[in-house]
């Protein structure tokens, strides 16, 4: 199966619900490391920080819903520039599923969401 044909492979989980096999690739998204997560049980296959917002972003956003739209638009202009990072995490996709994993509380406003959709839609529009 070509990578482009995988973008619903691409999952998104919290790093603090369980490891499963059908995890396939797990991929820390986050710059800091998360609270009371030790790196043995985490189950990794990358920590790629380097893809997270940028440390003014993330505190400008604040996990403020209102804050939503416009942090989205801002991550996505920072991914456009990260163009080799994100070729790192489609590359996995390669070996099958890739879930994104990260440590926000609040599951429907993080950029883990967003970074899925931007991966997805890169690959839609590569192949």
């Amino acid at each position: 199966m070509s990578v482009a044909k995988r973008a619903a492979d691409i999952r998104i989980k919290r790093i603090y619900d369980s490891p499963e096999q059908v995890d396939g690739s797990r991929v820390l998204v986050d710059r800091l490391w998360p609270r009371g997560v030790r790196k043995e049980t985490a189950a990794l296959t990358l920590w790629l920080k380097e893809i997270a917002p940028s440390p003014e972003l993330r505190q400008w956003f604040g996990h403020d819903p209102a804050r939503w739209q416009e942090f989205g638009r801002r991550y996505r202009a920072a991914l456009e520039q990260n163009a080799a990072t994100v070729a790192r995490l489609t590359e996995l996709l390669t070996l099958g599923r890739l879930t994104l994993l990260y440590a926000a509380r609040d599951t429907a406003h993080n950029h883990a969401l967003i970074l899925q959709e931007y991966i997805r839609n890169h690959l839609k529009g590569a192949s």
